[in-house]
């Protein structure tokens, strides 16, 4: 095989997954559609399913807060970083 491995991004590998669920293609056609192995079809939807569930737990809720904290920080640290940087800027004369 000389081929690249190909990597799919999460929105194709949800529609692909949706898709499955959905029933309307066998897995067969979604594959030959989509270009994909159908076991990775399977894959996928098995992992749609399972993650179904987090969504109604409320885990997700709790994720996204503490992302939003996290970008906080990340920005006040790009802040500070900035004020470095000019003040290091105009004390070497540049």
């Amino acid at each position: 095989m000389t081929g690249k491995r190909t990597r799919y991004g999460a929105d194709f590998k949800a529609k692909v997954a949706l898709e499955a669920i959905c029933g309307e293609l066998t897995t067969a056609q979604l594959a030959t559609k989509h270009g994909v192995h159908q076991t990775m079809i399977n894959d996928w939807k098995r992992m749609a399913i399972a993650g179904l569930a987090s969504i109604f737990d409320g885990k997700w809720v709790e994720k996204e807060v503490a992302r939003e904290g996290e970008v906080e920080k990340l920005h006040a640290k790009i802040g500070q970083l900035l004020v470095e940087r000019d003040f290091l800027a105009k004390a070497s004369g540049r």
